[in-house]
């Protein structure tokens, strides 16, 4: 028997979601409004996604950015993808500035639903954490400034999302992202960027 690939694998995925989502709401509209009053505390329930998110892998030199939509029914869909590749001889605060503008500029376009930042956890030193925290905080701010959520996933929690093994290589990284979304091969900024969207599309939970 023929093994299924990534995109065919996660396309059944989708679909049970879609199904254990329907098959909660009308088991929740057959509830008596008593039985609902008495677990009144918030609750998650994963609900299939449906939305366009603005991925972003933060860097100074090399932000990578990544589109995708989520339509009920459908496979997720590549809109677009970029790398913000700021010279050495750019200011930080000029770095910063770009940064900002693209992702504005992607939210703006695409009309984004929710944008999802993938998180440092190893830096080398402080003086790089500041580089790097300040490059997140342009990029997330650009997101919150458009006024949609923003999550952030740890990488591992991305790499097992979207791979099925959290400490995949970015090789692994770039060519399951490419079949999930039929498309080429990305940079490896832009992959890391498209699987923060997916993560999200995949994962998110909604509260209820």
């Amino acid at each position: 028997m023929a093994r299924k690939n990534t995109r065919a694998m996660w396309a059944e995925k989708i679909l049970k979601a879609e199904s254990v989502s329907k098959n909660s709401n009308v088991l929740s509209l057959k509830k008596e409004p008593k039985l609902r009053a008495l677990n009144s505390s918030p609750t998650f329930v994963r609900l299939a996604f449906s939305g366009i998110v603005v991925g972003i892998d933060p860097s100074l030199r090399g932000t990578g950015l990544a589109v995708v939509k989520m339509s009920p029914g459908k496979n997720p869909e590549f809109l677009e993808s970029l790398r913000v590749s700021n010279p050495a001889k750019l200011s930080q605060a000029e770095c910063l500035g770009r940064i900002f503008r693209a992702v504005d500029r992607l939210c703006c376009k695409y009309d984004a639903t929710a944008a999802a930042v993938e998180q440092s956890i190893y830096v080398q030193n402080n003086q790089t954490a500041l580089i790097l925290g300040s490059a997140r905080g342009a990029a997330i701010a650009a997101a919150a400034n458009f006024e949609i959520p923003v999550y952030e996933y740890p990488p591992l929690r991305i790499k097992q999302a979207v791979v099925g093994f959290g400490r995949a290589s970015k090789e692994q990284v770039s060519r399951t992202v490419a079949s999930i979304l039929n498309i080429a091969p990305l940079g490896f900024d832009e992959s890391d960027a498209a699987a923060a969207a997916l993560a999200h599309i995949f994962t998110h939970k909604e509260m209820v």
